[in-house]
């Protein structure tokens, strides 16, 4: 069963993190693309992710806490681990330059100017893969864990974080493709930018497997709350309103919401 749960896990990642696949091919079918379907879809993924980390996620840690450290102490190393998660990712993003930081992502398709040298944009999207990767590294180690400990939790974060990825692999695609006017190129790189979550997860894995107990789990939960509340926050949500509609990027959050709460009931 441990081991099932392992190549389950794994697998699970390794879904979440090729999905920038699909960005990159969504960025070749310009006449089929829509931006209202890409601002729910992000709203829907945003819905998700918060409503399981508040919801399920952080209650799971805050009872393994308790449960190990009594109630207040417990509560409180949760939440110091909940923000802690908040300041790892924000800090990543803090160090990514802005121009190359996949949360900019919106921008990089717009009025791209025809005389801008294709070695630039060659090279906007090289470090848009590199961010990308650094990005992606923690989440993949979070989807994992999610899905070793919880199998059923652990679809619910890999399809949102699956969902998320989307638009970063057209943040690498979109510039390959306009200075190599190569396809094949810029799907192959968009789509290996994909695997720092796998490698994340087995080098997460590797670093801290003789620390898998019940503090870690809780403390990892806890953390991995805080970051997908923030992707949620500041990358799904003002992305979503920028592709479309307010009220498109809201109903697909409310959607996610409402999905994920009837998804959570059938295994009360």
């Amino acid at each position: 069963m441990e081991h099932y749960n392992f190549v389950f896990a794994f697998a699970l990642t390794l879904f979440a993190g090729l999905s920038t696949g699909i960005g990159s091919a969504m960025a070749f079918m310009s006449k089929q693309f829509n931006p209202k379907f890409l601002a729910g879809s992000l709203g829907f993924s945003a819905g998700v992710m918060i409503y399981v980390s508040m919801i399920e996620i952080f209650v799971k840690a805050k009872d393994s806490m308790t449960e190990l450290y009594g109630v207040q102490a417990g509560y409180a190393y949760a939440v110091i681990a909940f923000f802690g998660g908040i300041l790892m990712i924000s800090l990543i993003d803090y160090w990514v330059p802005s121009a190359e930081n996949p949360h900019e992502i919106n921008k990089l398709g717009d009025n791209i100017p025809e005389d801008v040298k294709n070695r630039k944009l060659m090279r906007m999207g090289m470090f848009s893969a590199v961010a990308i990767g650094i990005h992606n590294f923690p989440e993949g180690f979070a989807t994992f864990i999610g899905a070793l400990e919880d199998p059923a939790l652990g679809v619910p974060i890999a399809v949102a974080i699956a969902i998320h990825n989307i638009p970063e692999g057209i943040a690498v695609s979109v510039p390959i493709y306009y200075a190599t006017k190569s396809r094949k190129k810029a799907f192959a790189y968009s789509f290996l930018s994909g695997l720092a979550e796998p490698i994340g997860a087995l080098a997460g894995f590797l670093l801290f497997m003789t620390f898998l107990n019940d503090a870690f789990f809780g403390v990892t939960f806890a953390a991995v709350a805080g970051i997908m509340v923030y992707i949620s926050l500041d990358e799904l949500l003002p992305t979503a309103e920028e592709y479309g509609e307010h009220h498109v990027a809201i109903t697909g959050l409310i959607a996610g919401m409402a999905v994920m709460a009837v998804s959570l009931l059938l295994f009360v």
